[in-house]
């Protein structure tokens, strides 16, 4: 889960693995793959970090990584 602000200041938790999109418009959308579409404070950049260290925490980076260098090798 990455932490969010909604536009009107309270929290929200988000699970990374449901991120479709991340639009910036100048407010950022973010669109899980239900469908749903929420908008918050952070920008673009700052979700996308929060992503990378979510899955970074989780090991998904790391076996993201490691498929994409054995794809190389083939």
């Amino acid at each position: 889960m990455i932490a969010v602000t909604r536009l009107n200041g309270t929290p929200m938790w988000l699970n990374a693995l449901l991120i479709e999109t991340v639009e910036e418009t100048p407010d950022t959308y973010i669109t899980l793959v239900t469908g749903k579409r929420f908008i918050v404070l952070e920008k673009s950049a700052e979700i996308i970090r929060l992503v990378n260290q979510y899955y970074t925490e989780i090991g998904i980076h790391a076996a993201t990584i490691k498929a994409h260098q054995t794809e190389e090798l083939s």
